[in-house]
This record gives C-alpha cells, sequence and structure tokens, in this order.
C-alpha cells in the first residue's frame, strides 16, 4: 500500500523558459531571470534545465559556487570544453559529471551543420570543504528494460559524486512496476520523466514532468507507456523545510 508524502509537483507546461533564436532552456527551478516562489531549489538540487540547441551554436555557463554539474545528452550528441581544459564529445547514452569550483565556466556546443541537439543539466551544489575539481564520464546502460541502472553515488554505484546523492534511470514497458526504496530515509526523492508516461506515488506524471517528495519511504511507480524513462534522484535535504 503506498503511503500518501508531502510533495510537489513540476508540471512540464508550468515550467520557466529562456529563449533566443538558436537556444531554448526550460527550467524546472529558478533560474536566471525566471524566479517563482513556488520553484526553490530541493535539497542541493539547484537546477535541472532541458535544453535545445541550434546547429554550430554553443552556450557558456558560469558556477558561482561549488557545483557538480550532470550533463545528459537527449538527442545526438554534444561537445564540451570547461575550466579544467579538457574538451570532448558527448552522446547520447552517456553522461558528464563536471566538478566545477566557484567561478569555473563550461561550454556546449552543437557539433553537428544543420540538426538540433538536446540536453538535460543538473546542478548540484556542494559545501564539502574538501571539494576538488574534476570531470567525469560514464555510459548509460538502458538495454535492459524494467530495472533501474545507477548513474551516480558517493560510494560504488554508478560514477562517484562527492556528496550524498544517488541517481537512477530505467526504461520500463507499458504497465511495468518498480520500486525504490531510500538508502537514507531523512533523503529525498526528486522524479523527472525523460520519456513517456508513469504513475508515480499515485500521481500521473508525463514527459519532462518532474515531482519532489519531502519524506517517503519508497518510491512505487508503474510505466503507463512503452519505452517510458524515469529519472529519479535521492538527495540530502533540510528537514527543518517540512
Amino acid at each position: 500500500m503506498i503511503t500518501q508524502t508531502k510533495g510537489q509537483i513540476y508540471l512540464a507546461a508550468q515550467r520557466g523558459i529562456s529563449q533566443l533564436s538558436w537556444f531554448r532552456s526550460f527550467h524546472t527551478f529558478n533560474f536566471g531571470s525566471y524566479q517563482d516562489e513556488f520553484r526553490v531549489p530541493f535539497g542541493n538540487l539547484q537546477v535541472l534545465n532541458d535544453d535545445t540547441l541550434a546547429a554550430g551554436k554553443s552556450c557558456i555557463m558560469k558556477l558561482e559556487q561549488n557545483t557538480e554539474v550532470i550533463l545528459i545528452p537527449v538527442v545526438g550528441a554534444v561537445e564540451f570544453h570547461n575550466s579544467l581544459g579538457e574538451p570532448g564529445i558527448l552522446e547520447a547514452g552517456q553522461l558528464q559529471i563536471f566538478s566545477a569550483e566557484n567561478s569555473m565556466n563550461y561550454e556546449i556546443t552543437n557539433p553537428y551543420d544543420k540538426e538540433l541537439v538536446s540536453f538535460i543539466q543538473l546542478w548540484l551544489k556542494n559545501d564539502n570543504p574538501n571539494f576538488v575539481a574534476g570531470n567525469q564520464e560514464g555510459t548509460i546502460e538502458l538495454d535492459t528494460k524494467n530495472q533501474l541502472v545507477p548513474l551516480f553515488s558517493p560510494k560504488d554505484e554508478g560514477l562517484k559524486i562527492q556528496q550524498e546523492a544517488y541517481a537512477y534511470i530505467g526504461k520500463y514497458g507499458g504497465r511495468e512496476e518498480g520500486i525504490y526504496k531510500l538508502k537514507n530515509p531523512e533523503n529525498g526523492i526528486f522524479v523527472f520523466i525523460i520519456e513517456g508516461a508513469f504513475e508515480v506515488q499515485n500521481r500521473l506524471m508525463e514527459s519532462r514532468d518532474g515531482l519532489s517528495l519531502w519524506n517517503p519511504e519508497e518510491l512505487e511507480f508503474e510505466a503507463l507507456s512503452n519505452d517510458a524513462i524515469i529519472l529519479i534522484l535521492e538527495l540530502s535535504i533540510d528537514r527543518t523545510d517540512l
């Protein structure tokens, strides 16, 4: 039986947007000129942007605090370059964690002549006094359906992150169910639907919808469409907000 927990849903259609002729960015949380009292960060998750970049164009991001930037291409490949001087190409099916110190920046470029690219950016602030700048890259294994695949953790699941944060992704067939059990019952959960539709804790969620949950004992979900993709983040949160 699912216990109803305190949460907030972030509908895709109600996200903030920044748009130029060559770049479009949807903001789940406050970002840049988009500011809304109901779109404050969730724990250390400061930014979740869903971006589209035109052929041959670049965008530059500057960090104002120690931040772990997770870059996930969704369609096509992106070229990246950051303050550590380590350029490269990241394709759909891969991810990168750029551990950036305050005032570092990074540039994302669409390397194609004609095609658009789309990618997701997550920013997790990091107040760890022993924070170290660096880059990591990994693959996203979605060939095996109906199970969660680790993306990162502070230990030995996926890439290593420098804080108590866990990320999992999974591709599910219609009517397939899943359960995620928290590593730490004091943590919160943020869910983001990349493709398709799910029912999550008795809440209907569609593509690019988000959901934050403050005190779940576990997370139950069911795919409502074929090849639906769900992203689950377990994050340390401020319990005084409960």
